[in-house]
C-alpha cells in the first residue's frame, strides 16, 4: 500500500481507532441492545439521512446499540438506517488489508473527493447487511478518508485502506440513501436480489410490508 502523499498529510490529524479495539467494543456492545436489520426495500434505506445534530445520551445508547446489533449480524460497519433510525451515523468493527482492527462511531459523515493519482480501484467482492445473502464484485478505491463528528459533537477524521477503505465508503453511503447494489449493473443487481431471495438470513431482520 502507498504511503500517503506529504501534501495530503499537512494539518491533518486522523483519530487513532486502533488502540483499545477490543475492549471499546466489548463496551459499547454489553451497553446496547441489539435490534433486527432492516433490507432493502425499507423507505429508510432509499433516502438521504437527517444530520446528527444533538449529541447526547440518546446517541450514545443508539451507538451502543449499533454495535450490539452489529455483532449479532457478524457485520463490520453499520448505518443508523439500517436499525431503521433516519440519523446520519454509522459505526464499524473491520480489518484493515493488514490484519489491524479498527472500532469507532461516525456522525455527519463526508468522504473525501480523492485526486486522481490515489484512485486506485479494488473490484473485490461486497456484501450488505440489509441484502442478506448476497455477493456482487463492485470496483471502489482501495483508500478513504470520511470526515465527520464523534459522539460527542468533536471534529474527527478517518482513514481507511484496502477492506477498510471500502467499509467506510459502503456506510457513508447508506446514510445518503445508497446500497452497494444501486451501483452495479442491472444484471448485477438482478443477480444480487436473486442471491438473498434464494437464502435465509441468519440474522434478525425486518419485514418489508
Amino acid at each position: 500500500m502507498a504511503q500517503q502523499d506529504s501534501d495530503q498529510q499537512e494539518s491533518v490529524e486522523f483519530i487513532d481507532d486502533v488502540t483499545d479495539a477490543k475492549e471499546r467494543e466489548a463496551a459499547h456492545r454489553e451497553r446496547g441492545t441489539s435490534r433486527p436489520i432492516t433490507v432493502v426495500g425499507n423507505p429508510v434505506l432509499h433516502k438521504e439521512c437527517k444530520d446528527v445534530t444533538a449529541f447526547d445520551d440518546e446517541l450514545a445508547q443508539l451507538i451502543d446499540d449499533m454495535f450490539a446489533s452489529q455483532r449479532t449480524a457478524e457485520g463490520v460497519g453499520l448505518a443508523a438506517n439500517q436499525i431503521g433510525v433516519d440519523l446520519k451515523v454509522f459505526v464499524y468493527d473491520c480489518l484493515d488489508d493488514e490484519g489491524v482492527r479498527h472500532v469507532g462511531a461516525v456522525c455527519n459523515p463526508v468522504l473525501d473527493e480523492l485526486p486522481a493519482g490515489r484512485r486506485v480501484l479494488d473490484d473485490s467482492n461486497e456484501g450488505c447487511l440489509s441484502v442478506p445473502g448476497a455477493y456482487a464484485e463492485l470496483p471502489r478505491p482501495d483508500y478513504a478518508v470520511v470526515r465527520g463528528q464523534d459522539a460527542k459533537g468533536e471534529p474527527i477524521v478517518v482513514r481507511g485502506t484496502g477492506y477498510f477503505a471500502r467499509c467506510l465508503q459502503h456506510e457513508t453511503d447508506h446514510l445518503y440513501g445508497y446500497l452497494y447494489i444501486d451501483r452495479l449493473s442491472k444484471r448485477d443487481r438482478k443477480d444480487a436480489l436473486k442471491q438473498m431471495a434464494e437464502r435465509e438470513p441468519r440474522y434478525p431482520v425486518v419485514p418489508n410490508d
